[in-house]
């Protein structure tokens, strides 16, 4: 049976990272950009990250241009963006693409345990996983659900 935890991917600062060191945490992730409407989630996606990191969850953000060219910069811009105008301090990775051929295998993965419209399909930016301690997808939220609203599901998931 395929986890989360059989993934990898490169960090924003180029070093590849296992998810199987996220082992027995609650995983967010999060497919996102700088330049989108919904941007400003960013926010909340920091302010949940440190309310329940403690307890075990991590945000992970994974930069994506793929929808209106609306994440145009590279690596060490987004880093810095995110940290500048949201203090954000989960870890994000490199810009990766979420559909089509070019797609992240983590996110193949993720549309086939969570479809979403059409054809497993990620519609927009500031799409949202939620993983359990076990590496297993519990639930998708669309890019309108504000991370402040996942906060019951995750306090389910997350020991006391």
């Amino acid at each position: 049976m395929t986890t989360a935890y059989d993934f990898s991917a490169t960090a924003i600062d180029g070093t590849e990272r296992l998810l199987a060191d996220y082992k027995g945490k609650v995983l967010l992730v999060v497919n996102t950009a700088t330049q989108c409407g919904f941007t400003p989630q960013f926010k909340g996606l920091e302010e949940v990250y440190q309310e329940y990191v403690d307890r075990g969850l991590l945000v992970l953000g994974f930069p994506c241009d793929q929808f209106g060219h609306q994440n145009p910069d590279g690596d060490e811009e987004t880093a810095s963006f995110c940290e500048k105008n949201f203090g954000v301090t989960f870890p994000l990775f490199s810009e990766i693409e979420v559909n089509g051929d070019g797609a992240h295998p983590l996110y193949k993965w993720l549309k086939q345990e969570k479809g979403g419209v059409g054809p497993s399909k990620i519609k927009w930016n500031f799409t949202k996983f939620l993983i359990d301690t076990e590496g297993n997808v519990v639930k998708r939220y669309g890019s309108a659900t504000k991370p402040e609203k996942i906060k019951g599901d995750i306090e389910k998931l997350l020991p006391a």
